[in-house]
């Protein structure tokens, strides 16, 4: 895959991108998934300057291959956050949870590339007039905040409207993902759900087991009354927002006080019955735990062979 132009603007092996998923993407996930020659990222969450640092330094630590910070532009900490990507000279930072256009002369001026997680091509488009290097078109397949088109529609759609290159995203989990959004016009896959059981991840133990026993019908989209709507495994946390959305009587106030740590609970705590397990609709295919290395290179190997001249011929007949 060395002339993937993902392969060529990040300096990684494969065209694989890790999600930046909060209290869940550490340095220690991270850092695996760079040394296993895909891009690994960092979640800046609602970290301070600081405590992203520490993060930063500890995955510069375990690897010297290129890896990423998640930015969550609506995070309080944001401009420290930048400023710390900056001083760090973190080559690439994905964007999300808001307008990246504040910080995009900063970024570049660091030699910072910044890649713009997308739910529309209106977002992409926008992204790329302020100089995004790539977008990553997510489907609402995917776990965590998502938008309302799937990844089968989005991604050929942002493929159509601009210039750079597209990563695809929600809904991959294997090399027939992968293969389908390579054919669909996308450079490169992103990952969140597929990474959350592989042995270097951090994320409780319970959080694991609930990601390997699920079905393709154990996720739930709570959230759409607040604006921002989240996907997450089921379980009495998630059926009791459900709930309490459909009661015209509740307010917002009492609905995000019933979300108010929840990720937290789940992902390091191993509250999974209390908490939100963020996930995307691929889990029901997701069953072993495996290395991040025999991930993305098995992934990749499988894409590489559904796409072979003979096998595609096979797909037609």
């Amino acid at each position: 895959m060395g002339n993937n132009p993902i392969c060529k603007m990040l300096g990684i092996d494969y065209p694989v991108i890790q999600g930046g998923m909060a209290w869940i993407a550490d340095a220690e996930l991270a850092a695996a998934v760079s040394n296993a020659g895909g891009l690994g990222l960092i979640a800046a969450m609602n970290s301070n300057g600081e405590q992203l640092r520490e993060q930063i330094r500890r995955a510069k630590e375990l690897t010297d291959r290129p890896f990423g910070v998640n930015l969550m532009l609506m995070s309080p900490y944001i401009a420290e956050a930048v400023n710390v990507v900056c001083e760090e000279n973190i080559p690439v930072v994905t964007t999300g949870a808001g307008n990246p256009a504040q910080y995009m002369e900063q970024l570049k001026a660091a030699n910072v590339k910044v890649i713009c997680v997308v739910a529309s091509v209106t977002l992409a488009v926008m992204c790329e007039r302020m100089g995004a290097s790539a977008v990553v078109a997510e489907g609402c397949e995917s776990g965590g905040h998502v938008g309302e088109t799937t990844t089968m529609a989005l991604v050929p759609q942002v493929v159509d409207a601009v210039t750079i290159p597209v990563i695809a995203a929600g809904g991959i989990a294997d090399g027939r993902g992968m293969a389908a959004s390579l054919l669909l016009g996308a450079k490169a896959v992103q990952m969140g759900t597929r990474f959350l059981t592989a042995k270097e991840c951090n994320v409780h133990a319970n959080y694991k087991a609930k990601v390997l026993a699920a079905k393709d019908r154990d996720t739930i989209v709570t959230g759409k009354t607040l604006g921002h709507p989240v996907r997450a495994l089921k379980n009495r946390m998630t059926r009791a927002f459900a709930e309490a959305e459909r009661d015209q009587n509740t307010t917002p106030e009492a609905l995000e006080a019933m979300g108010a740590g929840a990720l937290r609970r789940a992902a390091r705590e191993g509250d999974v019955q209390n908490g939100s397990c963020m996930c995307g609709q691929i889990a029901g295919l997701v069953k072993t735990e495996d290395t991040c290395a025999d991930i993305i290179r098995g992934i990749c190997a499988e894409a590489e062979q559904l796409l072979s001249s003979g096998a595609a011929h096979e797909l037609l007949l």
